[in-house]
């Protein structure tokens, strides 16, 4: 395998970044699982795992290198580990991001000294602009995951996982390029064979999912999700190589069940994962993974977009069947509403919105279309008050 990261390459970048990333606590949670535990690199310097490779890669440019500056292409995390390693460092950076990369990390990004290059598209676009410039100007490009220096300092979390958590059976990993999963697998393997390493993608964007079926490198077509910190359409060459030789089996999860774990994440372990990071959690909460073992769920995020929280939080209640959306047609009389409502009332859901429409192409003239947003239990709660309704003679559209 061309630039093979070994153990002692892992060992090495875990002794370089002392006092630069931080060790990141275990954490548990009875909600989520008796046998999970929850590596929280959420709570990491800038906000994610991306300091530990962004650090051991800069740390290495020689005086030459590292006069001209680096450029790096990113989706917000990994933007913010090399911005701050290289002011760290007194060096110049460049940053390529999407367009669409949450405006949070985008400012954090600038607040940690870096120049921020914004690119129309996904991720893929912004790396041919970071190539481009880095060909320009000189620039060397820190690869967000697809360089050895930048996996064997990612790998320093398989190191801690291994001491936390001495028990452990499984390990879940995000993966969008493969470099945390590539350097966490390879330290866990060449120390503890026996350990499985599972990954997880978005079900939308399932570019190394795709990839291994394959068994060659496959761009994706883009497609739409919240977990923009693995929202990457083609792997990289090496990542791959190493996900096939010490990945066991890789999984993926939907949009619901990643806003699933996000709200099971804040009501459990009250700790706040975005979107990629929590699909770790999700494969275990949604069964994608053998739940018996003991396991480890790498949160390798926390850079949540605080405008778009709100909305995922609503989609991940709706995923549980805590809220849930009834709409009916009633004649249009006085009382028919106030009857209406008494019934979901009696049943014990909190009404959160009433929408009344008399012009609707559904209804005939005397009537009117109800659309209630309701505050409920569960699933069976939710069934129990449309079988109610149909008892009581309402028509459900939905």
């Amino acid at each position: 395998m061309k630039n093979k990261v070994t153990l002692d390459m892992i060992k090495e970048a875990r002794e370089a970044m002392q006092g630069v990333a931080e060790l990141t606590p275990i954490v548990t949670s009875r909600q989520l699982g008796e046998n999970l535990v929850i590596k929280s690199e959420n709570l990491q310097k800038t906000g994610s795992f991306k300091i530990r490779g962004a650090f051991n890669k800069i740390r290495t440019l020689s005086k030459e290198d590292a006069d001209k500056g680096v450029i790096a292409c990113s989706a917000g995390n990994h933007a913010q580990g090399v911005a701050l390693s290289a002011s760290r460092l007194g060096i110049r950076s460049i940053i390529c991001m999407p367009e669409g990369a949450p405006v949070l990390k985008v400012q954090a990004t600038r607040s940690y000294g870096a120049e921020v290059v914004l690119v129309p598209g996904a991720y893929d676009d912004a790396a041919a602009e970071a190539a481009r410039l880095a060909e320009e100007h000189g620039y060397t490009f820190a690869h967000p995951f697809n360089d050895p220096y930048v996996i064997a300092g990612q790998g320093t979390i398989g190191l801690e996982i291994i001491e936390q958590v001495p028990d452990v059976e499984q390990i879940i990993v995000p993966i969008g390029g493969g470099g945390l999963i590539s350097g966490v697998a390879a330290a866990v393997k060449l120390m503890r064979p026996n350990v499985k390493i599972i990954g997880v993608q978005a079900a939308t964007v399932p570019s190394m999912f795709v990839s291994e079926r394959n068994g060659y490198i496959t761009t994706v077509k883009d497609g739409a999700t919240i977990a923009d910190g693995i929202h990457v359409l083609t792997p990289g060459d090496l990542t791959f190589e190493m996900v096939r030789e010490y990945v066991d089996e890789i999984v993926t999860v939907t949009e619901d069940e990643i806003a699933a774990a996000i709200v099971s994440l804040l009501e459990g372990p009250k700790t706040v994962a975005e979107g990629a990071g929590a699909t770790s959690v999700a494969a275990f909460l949604f069964g994608k993974v053998d739940t018996s073992l003991k396991t480890c769920a790498i949160v390798s995020g926390g850079n949540v977009d605080i405008t778009t929280l709100s909305r995922i939080i609503t989609k991940g209640l709706q995923k549980y069947g805590r809220i849930a959306r009834i709409r009916t047609k009633l004649l249009d009389r006085a009382g028919s509403l106030a009857q209406l409502l008494a019934l979901v009332t009696e049943s014990g859901a909190n009404i959160l919105s009433v929408e009344h429409e008399r012009e609707d192409a559904k209804t005939e003239v005397n009537s009117c279309v109800v659309t209630m947003t309701l505050e409920t239990r569960n699933e069976d709660h939710i069934i129990a008050i449309r079988r109610d309704m149909r008892e009581r003679g309402y028509m459900l559209f939905d």
